[in-house]
């Protein structure tokens, strides 16, 4: 059974999926053929069964300017800070 569809029966309600998860006992040891979900995902060829959208793949899209930006804007506001004003509502107000 995948995660959304059962090959044999078809799509599973959500009621049917909630049913399974209570009736599940916690206590029970994970099954030595379990697949993490990572392997999965990856390692199927067809489209993915949860939308890109719901589980997004991490990716990174810093650099150095990016850094350097992030590191001015928090000096900037412990600047503010050490001169005792609150810059929190966007609003420069003695603290």
């Amino acid at each position: 059974m995948s995660l959304a569809v059962d090959t044999e029966m078809g799509p599973i309600s959500d009621e049917e999926l909630t049913a399974q998860s209570l009736a599940a006992d916690p206590d029970q040891p994970i099954d030595p053929g379990a697949v993490p979900l990572a392997e999965f995902l990856a390692g199927d060829s067809r489209e993915s069964d949860l939308p890109s959208w719901y589980m997004p793949a991490a990716q990174s899209h810093g650099g150095r300017r990016h850094l350097a930006v992030i590191g001015l804007i928090i000096l900037a506001l412990l600047v503010v800070m050490v001169f005792g004003y609150c810059i929190t509502y966007g609003q420069l107000v003695v603290a």
